[in-house]
């Protein structure tokens, strides 16, 4: 949480959020958050009313509210066909998801056990019990689990409610030429794929580096993520604007909270438990603004997932543009 008294922090993000329109959009700015079943969201009571404890009932209350979600399940397993049908069918007309990527795309290691059934046996036999990473595999068997993350994706396209596909490299995804052409290679496996980049390591914005980054970018028609990260903590990337599609750019914004993003061994919940303050969401107001001149729409994810306070910064930077 921002610095300041945490109640009044708190109780003036919530007098900010309830001003917001529904769904939270303002011109051509579109906010949603990073995911809708976060547990400690569920857990607060503080966003989805008494009564609403399924997964659809849940996706369709905050479809209400948000025009967009970013799901990060696609990054731990393979989904279904049937999973992206009930998303489908609990969202209206242009509501847009954005996919994170599955790890055989970006080198994160990937949990065996969150496989299919047939692919864990092959990867079993293949003497793999826990984690693995895709340079450990044959090409074949990696292919075989990218075809498996994009088929039911293209329901979602049929719908036109899928976004991009975000590609969050890790932290020690350095900017080389080796993985400059990782990307390149990317690309070159799925021409028609919309994609979005967000690094994760300060080597591939220096000043020196980052013109030439954003070029690759362009050329490859692949979305820049712009970022609000704590700044100086490892891995942290300056908030740098811009944009490499027309059509569209994307903020994502992970709280600030220092501390627990440089400490090794914090909790997911831990690194992102952050509140923005008023003031803080309104210092990017400017920036969203320069975002939605250049391009078509501006997606602003917000993934300080804890409690409900992704909500509440979500509406209060759509009321802070609109005012």
């Amino acid at each position: 949480m921002a610095l300041g008294d945490p109640d009044e922090l708190y109780a003036r993000a919530t007098e900010l959020a309830e001003r917001a329109p529904e769904p939270a959009v303002s011109g051509n700015l579109v906010t949603g958050t990073a995911g809708w079943t976060d547990p400690t969201l569920i857990k607060s009571g503080l966003f989805y009313p008494r009564g609403f404890n399924s997964p659809r009932a849940r996706l369709e209350y905050y479809a209400r509210h948000f025009a967009m979600v970013e799901v990060d399940a696609t990054y731990y397993t393979l989904i279904t066909q049937e999973t992206v049908q009930r998303w489908c069918e609990a969202t209206p007309p242009g509501f847009v998801f954005h996919v994170k990527a599955h790890p055989v795309f970006t080198g994160h290691p990937m949990d065996v056990r969150r496989f299919p059934g047939d692919l864990r046996k092959v990867l079993e036999d293949l003497g793999h019990e826990a984690r693995v990473y895709k340079d450990k595999l044959p090409s074949e068997l990696v292919f075989e689990i990218e075809q498996r993350f994009f088929a039911p994706l293209e329901l979602l396209e049929q719908e036109r409610k899928l976004g991009v596909v975000l590609l969050q490299y890790p932290p020690w995804f350095t900017a080389t030429r080796r993985n400059a052409r990782q990307i390149e290679a990317t690309r070159q496996r799925y021409p028609g794929a919309r994609f979005a980049v967000e690094f994760r390591h300060k080597s591939w914005l220096s000043p020196a580096r980052r013109e030439r980054v954003f070029g690759l970018l362009r050329e490859l028609g692949m979305t820049y993520v712009c970022v609000d990260e704590p700044e100086g903590a490892v891995g942290g990337l300056p908030p740098l604007i811009e944009v490499t599609t027309p059509k569209l750019a994307i903020v994502r914004f992970h709280g600030r909270n220092r501390a627990a993003w440089a400490r090794r061994g914090a909790s997911v919940q831990e690194r992102f438990d952050y509140l923005y303050s008023a003031e803080e969401l309104a210092s990017w107001v400017p920036p969203t603004r320069r975002l939605a001149q250049s391009a078509e729409r501006v997606h602003a994810v917000f993934n300080n997932c804890v409690r409900n306070y992704a909500v509440l910064n979500a509406k209060g930077l759509v009321v802070l543009l609109g005012a």
